[in-house]
């Protein structure tokens, strides 16, 4: 499984805000680095987030529920979400408008990890 790390998150995130606007900057560090390790918890010695797909909805859900950044925590939640899908070599299709609308879902509370 390939996972980004906090430096890839941050500079991914730069990205997305000198291409779509917005204020760069971290509001806390604690919960973009709490959002990237989500998915690797353990209890008992068991994985929390068992599979792939669950590992990539837990950080999705997290990016752009814990606002770690001042602006664009929805817009870096979808993104990160569709390149560890391609890093991880899973194909799914969708719209721009389908981008907008699962973001503003999740945020909302319209999807959560279960069903994201």
């Amino acid at each position: 499984m390939k996972f980004i790390d906090l430096e890839e998150l941050v500079f991914f995130h730069n990205r997305i805000i000198e291409r779509t606007g917005g204020s760069k900057g971290i509001r806390d560090k604690d919960l973009l680095e709490s959002a990237i390790n989500k998915p690797f918890q353990t209890f008992d010695g068991e994985d929390l987030y068992k599979g792939i797909l669950d590992k990539i909805s837990a950080i999705t859900f997290s990016l752009i529920n814990n606002h770690g950044f001042i602006d664009g925590n929805k817009r870096i939640g979808v993104s990160v979400m569709l390149l560890l899908l391609r890093l991880n070599n899973i194909e799914i299709k969708y719209t721009q408008q389908d981008l907008i609308e699962f973001g503003l879902g999740v945020a909302t509370g319209k999807y959560n990890e279960a069903n994201i």
